[in-house]
């Protein structure tokens, strides 16, 4: 069991004595059986035993509670989901209005749920910067970001620019040109998040079981090695592991993000680079930079990691050592100051990644099966508002949660976009990055000259385009 705390930074830092949970024995009949133990399974336990205390809820995990995604991600509660700005677009403007003021009190809605069961988990609501940071292209590219969000009727309130001085009161990076700051985001703990939610569904009256592979699931129930649990409801809720539960790897890929932290830094490195209130900070470049100053005082940093051929999850996250080292090389691209210390952690974890690259929170009420994924990173906020959006509609609550354009509540699994068989898309995955990071050196390197920056853009939005 002392394994699972190498898990992450955030596993070893629990208290949590890491003691599983009794595992599933004897055949269980119950209203609604969730696979899966990390966020979305507990969130949507949680708002089920909130609304219908009544119900009895099973949840089956085949490791021990966060040992997924949600005890490994980078701790960012985002008010955002994945290209809610495409997803938003068709709107009338009142109700684009609506559903952003909806994901904006995402982290607001967790820190109430925090407070009510005692949670602590080192919430910090400082916002959120996405810097223009490494070469002067990133201004323009945030700066039409920024001019594309008020178009749709969002303000200054909602996101608003900093420049260079503005930015520089908040972080001190090496090379600053501006950026966005988003008031609407937290960062916290995110493996004292799950545990916590584990411990307070409990409390509630779910029942949670460990080392419990679900081997076999369908409408009406599932079965583990062991045993088998027959349910009104079935919920999968395994984001980045669907490739483990036919047939729902046809429709969410497992890809790989890949973290470091370094050891606790002094107080004098951090007055050189501020994030004082909690920020999570983001270098703008494709290739998915992210960070944080953790409570006690390290540089958690991440960056996107990979695709395995065949959809195939990656188990193995002792990271190589050119694997710490760009992301080493990334941060210290930030921060120089940083190039010397020690690196005490480094992990990563499978993330599920839809193939219409926005998350889905579906409802199958015919056949009992409910599901939500697709969160392609940003789970840790979608997966609350999924738990809330499940819960909903399982017990049939005609709320605003359930209008919302990601919602889909007709034709079943076959309504999700299926990915294309390999090797198509293992060689447009490859194809797509490797334009990425020809962009990024390229215009990382100040001699590049300009027709070459110009066409390394060009090329690299014209990949980003099929993810869209």
């Amino acid at each position: 069991m002392s394994a699972w705390r190498n898990i992450s930074l955030w596993m070893d830092q629990i208290d949590d004595p890491l003691q599983a949970r009794p595992t599933l024995e004897q055949d269980l009949d119950v209203d609604v059986a969730i696979i899966g133990a990390g966020y979305t399974g507990l969130w949507t336990a949680y708002y089920l035993k909130r609304l219908a205390p009544g119900l009895n809820i099973a949840i089956i995990e085949a490791q021990t509670a966060g040992f997924g995604a949600s005890g490994r991600n980078g701790g960012w509660l985002m008010g955002n989901i994945l290209g809610e700005d495409r997803l938003l677009a068709d709107l009338l403007p009142p109700q684009r209005r609506a559903s952003y003021d909806l994901l904006h009190s995402i982290p607001d809605e967790v820190e109430v749920v925090l407070e009510r069961e005692g949670i602590a988990c080192d919430y910090r609501k400082g916002g959120a910067l996405y810097c223009a940071a490494r070469y002067p292209e990133q201004e323009t590219s945030l700066r039409q970001y920024l001019d594309k969000l008020y178009s749709q009727g969002l303000t200054e309130h909602d996101y608003r620019w900093l420049d260079r001085e503005q930015l520089a009161q908040q972080v001190r990076v090496a090379k600053p040109y501006g950026g966005i700051y988003a008031p609407h985001v937290a960062t916290l703990n995110p493996a004292k998040l799950v545990r916590g939610l584990a411990r307070t569904v409990e409390r509630l009256g779910v029942r949670i079981y460990e080392n419990s592979a679900v081997t076999h699931w369908r409408s009406g129930g599932l079965r583990t090695a062991k045993a088998q649990v027959r349910a009104r409801w079935v919920v999968p809720a395994v984001e980045g592991y669907a490739t483990t539960l036919p047939p729902l790897g046809r429709y969410q890929l497992p890809v790989q993000s890949l973290m470091v932290a370094t050891e606790p830094l002094p107080a004098a490195i951090w007055d050189a680079i501020g994030l004082s209130h909690g920020q999570a900070f983001s270098e703008s470049s494709r290739q998915v930079t992210y960070g944080q100053r953790t409570a006690d005082n390290r540089l958690v940093f991440g960056a996107r990691g990979g695709y395995q051929f065949a959809g195939k999850l990656r188990h193995d996250f002792d990271l190589t050592t050119s694997e710490v080292e760009l992301r080493r090389y990334l941060f210290c691209e930030l921060f120089p100051q940083l190039k010397d210390v020690r690196i005490t952690h480094a992990w990563g974890g499978n993330l599920g990644m839809s193939r219409r690259f926005k998350p889905h929170m579906l409802c199958d009420q015919a056949n009992g099966i409910a599901l939500a994924g697709g969160y392609g990173g940003e789970g840790v906020g979608a997966s609350n508002l999924a738990g809330r959006t499940l819960a909903d509609l399982i017990l049939q609550r005609d709320s605003e949660l359930v209008t919302q354009p990601w919602v889909i509540t007709q034709g079943g699994l076959q309504a999700l976009k299926a990915w294309e068989p390999e090797p198509c898309r293992w060689l447009g995955y490859n194809a797509i990055i490797r334009s990425f990071v020809h962009e990024d050196q390229t215009l990382a390197n100040p001699a590049s000259p300009p027709w070459r920056r110009t066409l390394s853009t060009r090329v690299a939005g014209f990949m980003e385009g099929f993810m869209q």
